[in-house]
């Protein structure tokens, strides 16, 4: 009787899982899922799931290369107007300190009129250092808001054709630790974004 029951038991689950996978493949005709054959007789459903490798896109996607030149290029331009203005102060001082040291002021007031110019150039550029210190952290952010709304509005396009219910974003495998090849869209959405920046 135990064996019976442990037989149908069996059986009705075969039956369900056969069930499921028919009415979850009509659903998603054009989605990327396959049923195989187990080595005990039961179905298994691969799932309509693929994941994006982020290092690599961000790498091979053109729009994402020029956006980082384009920023690297801006914090290089910052970064030498700032050590020229600061080689211009550093001289400035040391010319401070030689005619301080050589009692070449005409008067006291006269030395402390240069000392607090040099106090307020030396404050100006540590404000102007700031201020383009930030404006490259908001471009910075201006670029991935940007490269990100690109990316899920062209995914979007992309899965309509595809009918993927999860793209999932990988980044130095922190994210997905272990994959089948075939999950893997990196280069074709790459391609994709690639030819779509072109037009």
């Amino acid at each position: 009787m135990k064996n019976l029951s442990l037989i149908l038991n069996a059986v009705l689950a075969v039956a369900v899982i056969v069930l499921f996978i028919l009415v979850l493949g009509d659903k998603n005709k054009g989605a990327q899922s396959q049923t195989y054959m187990m080595n005990d007789s039961t179905m298994a459903m691969v799932l309509p799931v693929a994941y994006v490798n982020v290092d690599s896109l961000l790498i091979n996607y053109q729009f994402a290369k020029e956006s980082n030149e384009s920023l690297m290029k801006k914090q290089e331009d910052s970064r030498l107007d700032l050590n020229v203005k600061a080689n211009q102060l550093r001289g400035e001082m040391a010319e401070f300190q030689r005619k301080l040291e050589n009692n070449a002021f005409l008067s006291r007031e006269r030395a402390e009129q240069e000392q607090a110019r040099l106090i307020k150039k030396e404050q100006d550029l540590q404000q102007l250092n700031a201020k383009l210190s930030n404006d490259l952290m908001v471009s910075q952010q201006k670029m991935s808001e940007q490269l990100r709304d690109t990316i899920n509005k062209f995914l979007k396009e992309f899965n309509k054709e595809k009918k993927y219910q999860i793209i999932l974003s990988n980044t130095s495998n922190d994210n997905i630790l272990l994959a089948e090849d075939a999950y893997d869209i990196t280069s074709e959405v790459i391609e994709a974004l690639n030819k779509r920046y072109k037009k």
